[in-house]
This record gives structure tokens, C-alpha cells and sequence, in this order.
């Protein structure tokens, strides 16, 4: 006789394709690769960040750069829910010294206040940022 129970099963935190939340899966996305320039700005980035650090070690010891590393990573875990009011990571831009630069948000409006973004669902951000739920955790255009 055969067991009168059934389970389905279910992967948490496994990939999981949620077309009706995100939206049919581009190939396009997965193929195409930065803009070179995006990939060059990136890189020059890290090198600058880099030749920092090895100068700081230089001059003032490995234990400065060991805090630093500390420091910025509790700086970059401060986040509020996903919602409303998105996390200004204010800390972290002092300490990295990006308040000083003017980017492209800065001059150009801010995508959240586009008549075409969605707004955020509160249950999947946190399933996705617990683990539970793989995925973007919101789609943020139409």
C-alpha cells in the first residue's frame, strides 16, 4: 500500500526562476559583458585602492590596514529593510571618502523617483536577504 502522505519538494536557497516576480530570463544579460570603459573605471579603481593600502602598510604598519578592512566591513552592514527609505550608507562614504565625488546620481534623478519603478516587496527582500529566496530583491522597471 502506498504511503497516504506525498511531499512536494521544495529547494530553499537553491536558484529558482521566478518569471511572474522577475520577469523572463535574458540570455542577452548572461552573455554580453561591461561596457569596456565601466571595465577599465573598475580596475583602476581597485589598483588605486590597492597601491593605498600598500602605501599605508608601508607607513604605518599592517595593523592599520587590517582596521581599516574591519572597519569598512561593519560600515557596509549597516542597512535598513528593504522599503521607502533606501539605506544611505552614509558611514561608509565618509570613511571611503566618496562624499567628496559628484557621480551620475548626483546630477541625474535618482532611478526610485522614476514613474516606471516598482515598488519594493518587503517579503521577498527579506527572504532574500536571509537566504530563503534567490533572485533580485526587487524588479526595479517595467
Amino acid at each position: 500500500m502506498e504511503s497516504a502522505t506525498k511531499t512536494i519538494a521544495h529547494e530553499i536557497g537553491g536558484v529558482q526562476i521566478d518569471a511572474l516576480r522577475f520577469g523572463l530570463h535574458g540570455v542577452k544579460s548572461d552573455i554580453v559583458e561591461a561596457h569596456p570603459l565601466q571595465s577599465s573605471y573598475e580596475s583602476g579603481k581597485r589598483r588605486e585602492e590597492e597601491m593605498k593600502r600598500k602605501v599605508l602598510a608601508s607607513t604605518y604598519g599592517s595593523a592599520l590596514t587590517l582596521k581599516m578592512d574591519l572597519d569598512r566591513q561593519i560600515l557596509s552592514s549597516f542597512q535598513r529593510p528593504q522599503g521607502p527609505i533606501p539605506s544611505s550608507m552614509l558611514g561608509l562614504e565618509a570613511f571611503t571618502g566618496s562624499l567628496d565625488h559628484i557621480g551620475v546620481e548626483d546630477y541625474l534623478n535618482d532611478p526610485r523617483d522614476s514613474e516606471v519603478f516598482l515598488p519594493v516587496d518587503m517579503h521577498h527582500g527579506m527572504e532574500v536577504r536571509l537566504g530563503l529566496s534567490k533572485g533580485p530583491v526587487c524588479p526595479t522597471f517595467y
